[in-house]
């Protein structure tokens, strides 16, 4: 009798914390209307998170490759929303423009906002030059962004490099501000494997 009186326990046992999973689903799964995005100012892009957001676990959404984006058929450029922004760089050449020191400084102000968040600095050169030389051109502007961030306060173990050359394009045309456009780093927000 004893051994029939668990089995019975344990079935109310259960049934109850099925009661208590319905309960918990039928109330949990309340609707909610989304809210309409709001408009922001090109300040409040690029200025950095609240300090309650960047104690919390969420981490912003990953962004895609170039690679990838142009593998999906769409042309590879960093949306006016993206909180990091690209930088652009002289014909031939690979050291910083002060715009583009102004740039990583808010991506670093963003970035320290985000600790969890992981960066993939994106190297591109214009068409002009042989593929071989703006791979190595592309590798020299993504270090220069990475080690400028580092100055700046983002460990260099969140911050990975990638040389795409010259044959991921955002601009087709052959003109100097089409080749403007084509020479920049771009970067791509990864979602951190480790948390």
């Amino acid at each position: 009798m004893h051994a029939a009186f668990k089995r019975v326990k344990f079935r109310s046992r259960t049934l109850s914390l099925a009661k208590l999973g319905l309960l918990l689903f039928t109330f949990g799964c309340a609707t909610t209307t989304p809210s309409k995005p709001q408009e922001t100012t090109a300040q409040q892009r690029s200025a950095p998170a609240p300090t309650e957001q960047s104690n919390s676990a969420v981490i912003p959404q990953a962004s895609i490759s170039s690679l990838d984006a142009l593998q999906r058929g769409e042309v590879p450029v960093t949306a006016d929303s993206s909180p990091l922004k690209d930088i652009f760089f002289d014909f031939d050449r690979a050291d910083l423009r002060a715009d583009a020191r102004e740039t990583l400084k808010a991506d670093a102000d963003w970035l320290k906002a985000y600790p969890s968040a992981r960066v993939e600095i994106e190297g591109h050169c214009d068409e002009r030059g042989t593929t071989e030389y703006n791979l190595a051109l592309g590798a020299k502007r993504a270090q220069a962004a990475l080690e400028y961030l580092a100055t700046l306060g983002v460990g260099s173990s969140r911050l990975s490099t990638v040389s795409y050359g010259s044959e991921v394009q955002v601009c087709q045309q052959h003109s100097d501000d089409c080749w403007q456009k084509n020479r920049r780093d771009r970067f791509v927000t990864k979602l951190n494997q480790t948390n």
